[in-house]
Order: C-alpha cells, then sequence, then structure tokens
C-alpha cells in the first residue's frame, strides 16, 4: 500500500510538474504576443511622427517667408519664387467633391442592386469587375483618360454642358468657357470612377450583414423594396457606409498620376469646370524634381503638409461623426 502511494504522488507531482511547464510556455507566449503587438502600435506611431516632423521641417523656410499668404495666394511664380497654394488647394477640393458626388450614389445604387434585386448568378461577375476597377493602378486611368475619355468629353459632353447649362443664371460660370476636354471636370470624373470599387464594395459588404430578419419583417408588413433599403437596410449599415465614403474621399484627396494627366495643370483658379487647374499632389509630382532652390523645394513640401492637414481633418471629422452616430444608436 506504502509503494502504491507513493506511485501516485510521484505521477501527480509529474503532472503538476507537467502543467506548470505547460503555463509558464502560455504565459511566454502570451507576454511575447502582448510585446510584438505593442511595439507594432508604437512603430506606427513613431512613423506617423516622423512623417509629421519632416513635413513640418521641410516646410518652415516657405511658411517664415510667405506667412498666411502662402494659404491665400494664387501666384506660383518659380522664376521670382513667389508661390501661393491657393489654387491647388482649391483644384484640390474640387476635384474631390466632383468625384464623391458622382461616385457615392452610383456607389451606393449598385450596392443595393447586387444585395437586393441582382439575380444569383450575376452577383459575381459583377463583383469582380468592381475588384478588378479597385485594382488597375492609376496611371493606367490617367493614361486612358488623356487619350481616350478626355477627346470622348471634348466632342460630346463638353459642348452639351456649355450648350445647356452655360446660359442658366448661376450656374452659368461653371460651364463657361471653351471645350479643352482636359480640366476640373475631366479630373473629377476619372476621381468618380476611382473612388467608385471603394464605397461600392465596402457598401455591399455592410448591407450584406444587415440581419435577413429585419428585412423579411419588413417585406412581411408590406413595405417596397425601395422602403426596406430606406428605412431598414441603410439606417442600420450607415456607420460602414460613411466609412466607406471617408475612404473614398481620402483616395480622391491624394490621387496623384491620374489627375496630373488630365487636370492640365495650370495654377489658377477659374470658376468654370471646364478650365485646366492643378491639385497639391500633380503640382508636387510635377515640380519636384525640377525644383532648384531651398525656397522653392520648401514651398512643395508645404504644399504635402497642407495635404496632410486637409487629410486629417476629413478623417476626423469622419470619425467624431461616426461616435456620434453609435452614441445615438445607444
Amino acid at each position: 500500500m506504502v509503494d502504491l502511494a507513493l506511485q501516485e504522488g510521484a505521477v501527480v507531482s509529474v503532472a503538476g510538474t507537467m502543467r506548470a511547464r505547460a503555463l509558464d510556455r502560455l504565459r511566454l507566449g502570451d507576454a511575447v504576443f502582448r510585446h510584438l503587438t505593442r511595439a507594432a502600435a508604437v512603430a506606427v506611431l513613431l512613423l506617423l511622427s516622423g512623417v509629421i516632423i519632416a513635413l513640418i521641417d521641410g516646410s518652415l523656410p516657405a511658411l517664415r517667408t510667405f506667412g498666411f499668404a502662402f494659404l491665400t495666394t494664387e501666384r506660383w511664380n518659380p522664376v521670382t519664387e513667389k508661390f501661393g497654394a491657393l489654387a491647388p488647394i482649391y483644384g484640390t477640393v474640387v476635384t474631390s467633391l466632383i468625384a464623391m458626388l458622382i461616385a457615392v450614389p452610383v456607389g451606393l445604387m449598385i450596392a443595393f442592386f447586387l444585395t437586393e434585386l441582382c439575380p444569383q448568378w450575376l452577383r459575381r461577375p459583377i463583383g469582380i469587375a468592381i475588384e478588378l476597377l479597385a485594382g488597375i493602378p492609376s496611371i493606367i486611368y490617367g493614361i486612358w483618360g488623356l487619350f481616350v475619355f478626355a477627346p470622348f468629353l471634348q466632342e460630346t459632353l463638353q459642348p452639351f454642358l456649355i450648350n445647356t447649362l452655360g446660359n442658366v443664371p448661376l450656374i452659368a460660370p461653371l460651364f463657361s468657357g471653351p471645350p479643352y476636354g482636359i480640366g476640373m471636370l475631366t479630373a473629377g470624373l476619372i476621381l468618380a470612377i476611382m473612388v467608385l470599387p471603394f464605397v461600392t464594395s465596402i457598401s455591399r459588404d455592410v448591407f450584406e450583414a444587415v440581419p435577413p430578419v429585419l428585412k423579411e419583417a419588413a417585406y412581411g408588413v408590406g413595405c417596397t423594396t425601395w422602403e426596406v433599403v430606406r428605412y431598414v437596410v441603410l439606417p442600420y449599415a450607415r456607420v460602414g457606409v460613411i466609412g466607406g465614403v471617408m475612404l473614398g474621399l481620402g483616395r480622391a484627396l491624394g490621387e496623384t498620376m491620374a489627375v496630373t494627366f488630365v487636370i492640365g495643370n495650370a495654377h489658377r483658379i477659374s470658376a468654370s469646370l471646364l478650365a485646366p487647374g492643378t491639385t497639391i499632389s500633380a503640382t508636387i509630382a510635377n515640380e519636384f524634381t525640377e525644383a532648384v532652390g531651398d525656397l522653392y523645394t520648401s514651398s512643395l513640401i508645404a504644399l504635402g503638409l497642407i495635404l496632410f492637414v486637409i487629410t486629417f481633418i476629413v478623417l476626423a471629422a469622419a470619425r467624431y461623426m461616426l461616435l456620434r452616430i453609435e452614441r445615438r444608436i445607444g
């Protein structure tokens, strides 16, 4: 009996030792994972801080020289070293607004169709086509826009807008001037095509996440498809939809190559959407390699800082909006 008790005690001791070692390994693995994730988060903050510091440091000569006038001056003359960021800021905002005004409603309608009305056999081909649009490089959009889309607009849409809306009071200045083909409107339309896949894909995913029981209940009480979409699907998924819209807006604000090809790259502000213009990204891409002198280079870096601030403000506003919606929902 004594030997049996000693054997059982030895077995229990060995089992306890093995469990202790296993727990130690788990604790060690958990500690390593925790430190790795923390290091990754800190690395992101350090990278962001480094970008901000580099932009501020590089833009200080231009900001000291021109001050607040850098934001309110349209003139951009590398010969006399007189620089102002108003024209690129104006072009960035206008082209992005044009893109979002077109891409958001069209993208939502495509997402509604795919989730509520599209036959099952057609959903996959359309979904693949949307994903392919998102994967096309921006320079391909630029080449297509310059050699195909811009001439098409010059011969068809722009003359139509000039002849029909160019004589309407209040909005006539927006569609005045000759049809250049390239210009602010063309850049906005190209951006809308590029942003559309992001808005559509995210909206489709959040629409599919709506519980079917909610839609079935709405149909059960006699709601039409439009009423189900308006009063059930869209309110349930509005947080995700806003996130997708803000993601698309961020893409539109920072797009470079496609816009550079079709906007005309003119440093001036015109009320007409058909006139050539420029954006912050297009200005930096066109002139950075040719920048001679510290003030010229600093002015281009200051444009990058302004674009960073604009994007930060847009994303912060979107985050604040989402927080308010979540609090109201409860």
